[in-house]
């Protein structure tokens, strides 16, 4: 694929970003494009690898390896290298229903596990990916695909993140009528509001395909609460009463707690809040008013993962007096461990874009590692002021699990006037499971084998991290595919959805 010597010949190169002082005064994608040439000299460096794992979307050590939607990566990669660029989209698009979501957000395991990054730099796929897409965008050749026949079949599909996106798009391939079902008040899910503007644009990118989807004959429903409690407004008996199927991607929104001392001061918030309300208040035109505002403050981020890393960008364009981002694991070495080899996901050190930006301003990388937090301390008026750290270090107790360990002494008080719990998800709200009597597993998920997607309810599937658990956009969409893929059998008798 490509150039038999490209690799050879070529270094990886990637576009430049927007100078963090810069790109900090708004909330502007922070991407520069590349040009044509470089982009075909790039697609030039995949190399005719024989078994290319970069489509293979294995789990290794609990971590993808390779393309969990098996992108066709050496085939559109040769297309650019020969100009071919519609052709590409084409490939593009048989796997992957979103590629400009992916493009932009996927952290990109098929580079992880490129033949070629076992002894260079792998090839640079996750560019390419989304140079693919957004040419297709500007050239006109993404356009509505309605199907030519409809099958009198209508499916609910509960969730609008990238699960319930590929899902309802596929099942209207096949000619189903679809129905959309967000809580929110935009379509989108986590793709709208719980990745942050300048990392995936709202207006530009994703309600642009929302409106072709829309277009396409998939019909979206907002404000609308389904089984979760005192809110709701849609009665989930409705979906057993007036739809062939229903397609379940509500996403795993639990977010994990940290229930010390201080938890419910006033300033002590879980990351989604904060980023949600932020999307919510740049969409509407008031950024500097979002409810929850950084600016001025000293602010504290638990979790080193990418939730915490988008809460430190966004604190940053806030105007934050400073950011510390917390992490109780060690700090990952800058090349492969040992016990960390090719082709398994790379655990090496980066410099995310939100670190980047707070080196940019404060002088250095905001994150602390092998550190928790054992107290919140708040002023007269119950606002938070303070918050008390302990170094810790990793031993096994008496069970043999490997769990962290006080390190005696090394408690330290510092300023605090907002911490942001980035701490992970526990997995699905559990209202509507009970409401219409789906069984779990032991992690409190929809309880529906993979690659059948079937729950112990007649004509209900479970899509995404709803029933994985929390995971990543590219694995939702491999979920939401697969979960048509079955639902459309059961309607049909037979599908011939991929």
């Amino acid at each position: 694929m490509g150039k038999p010597t490209g690799f050879i010949e070529y270094l990886r190169e990637l576009p430049t970003d927007r100078s963090p002082n810069e790109r900090v005064r708004d909330w502007k994608e922070f991407h520069h494009h590349m040009d044509e040439k470089k982009l075909r000299t790039q697609g030039a460096r995949c190399m005719d690898c024989g078994v290319p794992f970069c489509h293979s979307g294995k789990l290794i050590s609990n971590m993808a390896s390779g393309c969990p939607i098996n992108n066709l990566i050496p085939e559109w990669n040769d297309l650019v290298y020969r100009g071919l660029w519609e052709e590409a989209l084409h490939r593009l698009h048989r796997t992957n229903n979103f590629p400009e979501f992916t493009g932009r957000v996927c952290p990109a395991p098929c580079e992880g596990s490129c033949v070629l990054g076992i002894n260079s730099p792998p090839v640079t796929i996750k560019n390419i990916e989304v140079s693919i897409i957004d040419k297709g965008w500007d050239e006109g050749w993404v356009a509505p695909e309605t199907p030519k026949v409809r099958t009198g079949k209508k499916v609910a599909v509960i969730g609008s993140g990238p699960a319930g996106l590929s899902a309802a798009a596929q099942l209207n391939k096949a000619g189903h009528t679809v129905t959309v079902y967000e809580r929110a008040d935009r379509p989108g899910g986590l793709l709208m509001y719980g990745i942050p503007n300048m990392k995936l644009d709202k207006k530009d990118v994703v309600l642009r395909r929302i409106k072709l989807l829309e277009q396409e004959g998939i019909k979206f429903i907002c404000n609308a609460s389904v089984g979760t409690g005192e809110k709701d407004n849609v009665e989930p008996q409705l979906f057993l009463k007036e739809f062939d199927a229903t397609v379940i991607c509500t996403g795993a929104t639990q977010p994990r707690d940290l229930p010390i001392e201080g938890r419910k001061l006033n300033g002590v918030h879980f990351a989604m809040e904060f980023l949600t309300e932020n999307t919510k208040a740049v969409l509407n035109g008031h950024a500097d008013k979002a409810p929850i505002n950084a600016k001025g403050k000293d602010v504290i981020v638990l979790g080193g993962g990418d939730t915490g890393t988008d809460c430190v960008g966004t604190s940053m364009r806030h105007g934050c007096k400073s950011v510390t981002q917390i992490e109780i694991l060690p700090k990952p070495p800058t090349e492969r461990a040992a016990d960390n080899p090719w082709p398994e996901w790379p655990k090496t050190y980066k410099l995310d874009y939100g670190q980047e930006e707070a080196a940019a301003k404060f002088g250095a990388d905001p994150r602390v590692y092998l550190t928790t937090v054992k107290k919140f301390i708040g002023d007269e008026q119950g606002q938070l002021k303070e918050i008390v750290t302990v170094q810790i270090t990793w031993g096994k107790n008496d069970k043999g699990q490997f769990v962290p360990q006080e390190v005696a002494g090394s408690e330290k008080t510092i300023p605090a006037q907002l911490c942001l719990l980035a701490l992970g998800f526990l997995g699905p709200e559990q209202a509507l499971l009970k409401e219409v009597n789906l069984e779990t597993d032991a992690r409190s998920n929809i309880k529906a084998e993979h690659e059948k997607y079937t729950t112990n309810v007649k004509g209900i599937f479970a899509a995404g991290d709803c029933r994985r658990g929390q995971s990543l956009v590219v694995w939702a969409i491999n979920e939401g595919r697969g979960a048509a893929r079955e639902c459309d059998r059961y309607l049909m008798g037979s599908t011939d959805l991929p």
